[in-house]
């Protein structure tokens, strides 16, 4: 699975301009599934998302974790995180897992997230969404788990 996290202000994401989840202060993640994802990697890519230090302490330094500030989560499944533009005009998605693959491990990763009572908001699956959201930093990352 691949991950790219933003660090936020706020987020929401909507589909035909209806908004179906926003958050405050937090992480907006924009997550890609290719073909040897398994549910272990979902909760491996949790796990991470989770502990990752990107919030500043007193110090402003990096060394607080979602689960240090409570902060909440957006996920916003995006197979285009795998296409591939090294060759031509146009990206190949052939990395990038089918829907029947993706979208039961987006939602096992959203389900591990929510376990540890954090809030967390999606996006919908297969769906045209516009995204909006305060960059805080800025500060964005990109997380691969195999």
């Amino acid at each position: 699975m691949r991950a790219l996290v933003q660090r936020v202000t706020k987020a929401s994401v909507s589909v035909d301009g209806n908004t179906v989840g926003s958050i405050q202060k937090g992480l907006c993640i924009f997550v890609g599934v290719t073909h040897s994802d398994k549910e272990e990697t979902a909760k491996k890519l949790a796990k991470k998302l989770l502990n990752l230090r990107i919030f500043e302490d007193s110090s402003g330094k990096m060394n607080l974790s979602t689960l240090d500030i409570g902060s909440e989560i957006l996920v916003i499944s995006q197979f285009t995180l795998y296409g591939d533009a090294r060759k031509g005009r146009r990206p190949s998605w052939v990395a990038s897992a089918p829907a029947e693959v993706a979208e039961p491990l987006i939602e096992s990763l959203v389900a591990y997230l929510r376990s540890e009572q954090i809030h967390v908001e999606t996006g919908e699956f297969q769906k045209f969404m516009n995204v909006e959201l305060i960059n805080s930093g800025p500060s964005t990352l990109i997380i691969d788990i195999d």
